[in-house]
């Protein structure tokens, strides 16, 4: 592994780690600290979030032109002010500012890293460089959430800036490591005029679909799970950071494991796993209702492992197979737009979430039927996609 590789594996962890400090305690920040009233701060965060939405397609002529290191750097100093805001923000308008800042920087940052980990990576199969940083940002993460928690127990409300503080910190020393040693291994400036766009690349744009489909897992069990739990089954208050917990290990430590368990399987072929065991990942979760209620906090534990196994599945080959399958003269826009997959997700999950109040098994359905329309689309995405991009030769 090269140092460029390892110091990009160290960025991203504590990167991820100042957002595990502070992106989970923004609504209570602003509320209780700021002291905007809670319906106003979601409608300035979904302010943040709608303009994030415009950032993909700037982001992808920046990296083609500039390169995805540029974009990464840039995201990270406009996340430091955005968390920077928050600090001194006194009424609503900090917050809708810092909001903004913030969502666009997130935006700016996912388009450009699937970039930036391809070109430190060189000329090598992407799998196990995604799995690796995939293991690093969920470690940060976790890591990040139970360090809060820690803030927060012993220095009560005080505790919030501390946390805000050194989430500043760490986008800055995230950024001074990335500019310092994160060398891409080769970086060509190319003609894009003759490129076809994205939304003339029908594969692309399915493989975008589809990955979306994937994805509304994802958000769906970190807003959805707790929801769940606690106002449906009344579980203990503790369950859902055990849960979180028990995945945050898991896909710390587990990536390049699941890379090597599923190597014989081409990319498509895991993605697709992938998504069958969400689908089953729903089925088990929903079946907890036909359980004692003893049994069911080990039992949603072990379903915790299906979920897992999914995410370590599909999450690698996912990103590589996005990257191998854009077209060279045009990676970066082609990249950028992929992120619309995890951000279409990111918009419809809280809608899901908010079916509990008709059926508790309605979200579980809609998301397993997601899942299952996912395992038939790639089934039939894949011949239609570069063959190398599909079935490459595992690093």
């Amino acid at each position: 592994m090269t140092r460029s590789r390892v110091a990009l594996l160290g960025a991203m962890g504590i990167d991820n780690f100042g957002s595990g400090l502070f992106l989970p305690l923004v609504l209570v920040y602003a509320s209780r600290v700021i002291g905007v009233p809670l319906v106003a701060v979601g409608t300035a965060i979904t302010v943040g979030t709608t303009a994030g939405l415009l950032v993909p397609p700037l982001a992808g002529r920046l990296i083609d032109h500039a390169g995805p290191r540029v974009g990464v750097l840039s995201a990270q100093l406009m996340q430091a002010a955005g968390a920077t805001v928050y600090l001194f923000a006194h009424g609503v308008g900090g917050v809708v500012v810092a909001s903004v800042l913030l969502g666009a920087g997130q935006q700016l940052f996912h388009s450009c890293l699937y970039a930036l980990i391809a070109e430190v990576a060189g000329d090598v199969p992407k799998d196990r460089p995604f799995a690796e940083v995939g293991m690093a940002r969920a470690g940060g993460f976790g890591l990040g959430g139970l360090t809060s928690s820690g803030l927060l127990t012993w220095f009560d409300d005080c505790g919030y800036r501390i946390a805000l503080i050194a989430d500043v910190g760490t986008f800055l020393v995230a950024a001074g490591i990335v500019v310092t040693f994160v060398r891409p291994a080769r970086r060509v400036v190319r003609i894009v005029r003759r490129c076809p766009g994205v939304l003339r690349n029908r594969p692309y744009l399915a493989l975008i679909l589809l990955t979306g489909m994937f994805g509304l897992s994802l958000d769906f069990f970190l807003i959805g799970t707790p929801v769940f739990i606690l106002d449906r089954l009344h579980a203990p208050q503790w369950l859902p950071g055990a849960i979180l917990l028990l995945l945050t290990v898991l896909t710390s430590f587990g990536g390049t494991v699941a890379l090597r368990l599923t190597r014989q399987l081409s990319r498509i072929d895991a993605m697709r796993a992938g998504s069958a065991l969400f689908a089953a990942w729903c089925a088990v979760s929903l079946g907890v209702l036909l359980v004692p209620r003893s049994w069911q906090v080990p039992y949603m534990l072990i379903a915790t492992l299906v979920y897992a196994a999914g995410d370590l599945v599909f999450g690698p080959r996912c990103g590589a197979l996005a990257e191998a399958a854009a077209p060279p003269e045009a990676k970066g826009r082609y990249l950028a737009a992929f992120q619309y997959a995890f951000t279409m997700a990111q918009v419809l999950a809280p809608a899901v979430v908010s079916l509990f109040s008709v059926s508790i098994w309605l979200p579980w359905v809609l998301v397993g039927v997601c899942s299952c329309l996912a395992v038939l689309g790639l089934g039939r995405l894949g011949p239609r996609l570069p063959t190398r991009a599909v079935s490459p030769i595992q690093s």
